[in-house]
């Protein structure tokens, strides 16, 4: 009997789910899914590791299922799914860490109540990945959990590049540059070298261009620099996030629009971003597509900052080996890959247009000075590693 390990990535109305399995010293995929719709319309579905559809199930439209009523669906159907195997943890992803969590952790009451002072870091986070790990410390508690964080990588961050200029009691107070994404660029770091052994030892800017986006500096694999920077809204713009703002547009609004702190916090999260811009969509995909000129314009603003930042990250590591797309637009819109290399030309990027058009791995040319890449990210088989790992040595 192998052992089996289950990673939950918990958000507002949704969790996603992926079971992995040791397999010859590794972990192999063995389902993957999601419950969405928690208080409007649930639905669960569960795919192979082929990507075929193996269960599927619907609660109908009006249901609140909520959290507590999915993780019971989801460990009954994964008790079923595990006759041969081994359940010997869970894997959550946690968006914040604070200074505290520099690595993953096994959960307890203790580090579950740690974890909860960090909701005002990342409110719109942290209090959804921490709901399934209350759930499942209360009704099986016997069943061991690991906390791994998004922000756990960028703590190799030199001090300096962690700094807001602002009085140094509230920089040592925690109101500093945490930078997201960490398990997506952990993972990055962790197969670069199989493709680009240069570029993994040397000085690497990775693109996370998704719903959520941002990219980060890499000098032999470490974080030196991230765009995004206290809370998960800084950085480039997103599908629905305003990326940098300046703050004074935010004394701008509570003076002049009377809008209180949650007024302005559904702005800059929910109502900015590719969707403020265009009023069409979130979704580039649909920008792509349309004629509509906001939409372009939607489409060149998320250019335009990647291009500005690019520079920004090129600047912080002195120097640059090569770029890497990843993430749901990085990994499957050959269109902004093509943008964002022609506009880093300057810096010695050469893209090779029918490498892309196939999604690479490798985008630029032989003779590119400065090589493009787009590789798949794997956040859930880093927290199954990172899982086994703790627990292994626990």
């Amino acid at each position: 009997m192998s052992d089996a390990i289950l990673v939950l990535n918990a958000g507002s109305s949704s969790i996603k789910f992926s079971l992995f399995v040791a397999r010859d010293e590794s972990l192999g995929p063995m389902l993957r899914g999601q419950i969405e719709g928690l208080f409007t319309h649930p639905r669960f579905v569960a795919k192979d590791d082929a990507g075929a559809t193996v269960s599927e199930k619907s609660w109908g439209e009006g249901t609140r299922l909520g959290h507590g009523g999915a993780l019971d669906h989801l460990a009954g159907y994964v008790r079923g799914e595990l006759a041969e195997h081994r359940l010997i943890g869970v894997g959550h992803r946690v968006v914040h860490g604070g200074l505290e969590y520099t690595r993953p952790v096994r959960i307890d009451a203790g580090v579950l109540a740690a974890l909860e002072k960090f909701v005002p870091l990342a409110p719109l986070h942290q209090p959804h990945n921490l709901t399934p790990i209350r759930l499942l410390l209360e009704r099986q508690p016997g069943l061991a959990q690991v906390a791994c964080f998004d922000t756990s990588f960028h703590r190799t961050n030199p001090e300096i590049a962690q700094r807001f200029a602002i009085p140094a009691e509230l920089h040592d107070a925690g109101v500093r540059r945490y930078g997201f994404h960490g398990l997506s660029y952990e993972y990055i770091a962790s197969v670069l070298p199989q493709h680009d052994a240069q570029a993994a030892r040397g000085k690497t800017v990775v693109l996370h261009l998704g719903n959520g986006a941002s990219m980060c500096a890499l000098e032999a694999g470490r974080s030196v620099a991230s765009t995004m920077g206290f809370t998960a809204v800084d950085g480039l713009p997103m599908g629905t996030r305003t990326g940098a703002l300046d703050p004074g547009v935010i004394l701008y609004l509570m003076d002049q629009r009377g809008m209180d702190a949650r007024a302005i916090e559904k702005l800059i999260y929910n109502q900015s971003g590719l969707l403020g811009v265009s009023g069409i969509s979130s979704d580039m995909r649909t920008l792509l597509a349309s004629d509509d000129s906001r939409a372009k314009t939607a489409v060149d603003l998320y250019c335009y900052r990647i291009r500005r930042e690019l520079g920004s990250l090129a600047a912080a590591l002195g120097g640059l080996d090569a770029i890497v797309f990843t993430a749901g637009i990085g990994e499957n819109s050959a269109a902004i890959r093509e943008r964002v290399c022609r506009d880093a030309a300057w810096l010695g990027v050469e893209l090779d247009p029918a490498a892309n058009a196939d999604r690479g791995p490798r985008i630029s040319t032989a003779a590119s000075r400065i090589a493009a890449w787009s590789l798949p990210t794997n956040e859930e088989l880093m927290i199954a590693r990172h899982t086994q790992r703790v627990l292994g040595s626990a």
